[in-house]
């Protein structure tokens, strides 16, 4: 029954659709309408600017934290880390937005703040130098999952292994058009870096 109840409750929270709410209350624009139509921080930074987009990355890592922390407070059995997938799936499938959403990177990234923070700051270290390195905000976000499995692995934490594998494989597949893009060399790079 906490399965059941907590991962409700973890996916409305990844509903709620971050990109989406300061494109509208900030800037009375549907980010929806603009860019690559995504509602994720990538197509805010791009459409809206480096205020908005932090805004909503933070905003989206926190969907995962909290609901990755949410079992904690109210010492309930079950894993955390499966309650903080519901709350991916929410982002991703949103059932405020027509379950199209973002594309789970930053969500994802929340779940591991929320129960292993260390593991949380070598991915961000790992984005940070592949975005400087080629400036693919999408690439970036594949080759973190990469790295994240493999640290998992060192880790020698079942959970941790057996969950961030399912993510990072959850986030190849949405960025499969982002790779095909990657190999044509079509895929937008960042200016901002």
């Amino acid at each position: 029954m906490d399965y059941v109840l907590f991962g409700l409750i973890a996916y409305l929270l990844g509903s709620l659709p971050s990109a989406l709410i300061i494109g509208k209350l900030g800037y009375n624009l549907d980010i929806r309408e603009h860019g690559s139509g995504n509602m994720g921080a990538t197509n805010t930074f791009r459409v809206l600017g480096v205020k908005a987009g932090t805004i909503v990355t933070v905003a989206d890592i926190l969907k995962g934290t909290v609901a990755t922390l949410l079992p904690l407070l109210f010492d309930a059995d079950v894993h955390r880390l499966i309650i903080g997938v519901f709350a991916v799936l929410g982002h991703t499938y949103p059932i405020f937005a027509k379950f199209k959403g973002g594309k789970a990177v930053a969500t994802s990234a929340g779940i591991i703040l929320g129960f292993q923070p260390i593991l949380f700051l070598i991915m961000i270290g790992s984005f940070l130098l592949t975005l400087y390195l080629t400036k693919y905000v999408s690439l970036s976000s594949i080759i973190t999952g990469i790295v994240t499995v493999i640290v998992t692995i060192i880790m020698k934490d079942i959970g941790l292994i057996i969950v961030t594998s399912f993510l990072t494989i959850f986030v190849l597949i949405r960025h499969r058009e982002n790779i095909k893009r990657i190999k044509n060399k079509t895929e937008p790079k960042i200016k901002w870096m």
